[in-house]
């Protein structure tokens, strides 16, 4: 018999310092696919979650980021029997303030359009639930960041 666990998973919060922050589209295949994403993924053995956030960030994005602050942590649960996570949050910033994502998947959105796309209909389907829980969690997520 396999026994679920609950997992960790870490994302990166990057701003561009115009209330913009980087988001992209899920193409993980275990769950979320399709959805809105910040950069991220799980925490790996003996890692912390700066180091985590700066990896995954470079691994998806190509953007070289500092990982400044943990700034929220959620409890999401996908399917209770099965995939449990708690994803922390953390501050990013550009180490080269002119670098752009290098895939086109990745873009700017304001917390206003985060919040726009899961007010509208079905939004939620469209964010990945980590997501969904902070705003819901923490509505002033923007000054946090």
């Amino acid at each position: 018999m396999a026994t679920s666990v609950v997992r960790v998973g870490v994302a990166a919060i990057i701003s561009d310092g115009q209330g913009r922050v980087v988001i992209g589209v899920r193409k993980s295949t275990s769950h979320g696919t399709g959805q809105w994403q910040f950069p991220g993924g799980h925490l790996e053995m003996g890692e912390s979650f700066f180091a985590c956030a700066e990896r995954e960030t470079l691994e998806e994005t190509g953007l070289v980021v500092k990982a400044e602050k943990m700034i929220a942590a959620t409890n999401d649960i996908f399917d209770p029997k099965s995939k449990h996570y708690i994803t922390v949050f953390v501050k990013c910033r550009r180490v080269d303030e002119t670098q752009e994502p290098v895939c086109e998947s990745w873009s700017w959105k304001t917390w206003a359009d985060v919040k726009e796309m899961l007010a509208r209909e079905g939004g939620d389907q469209k964010i990945f639930l980590p997501i969904v829980n902070l705003v819901r969690d923490h509505p002033d997520i923007e000054s946090l960041v």
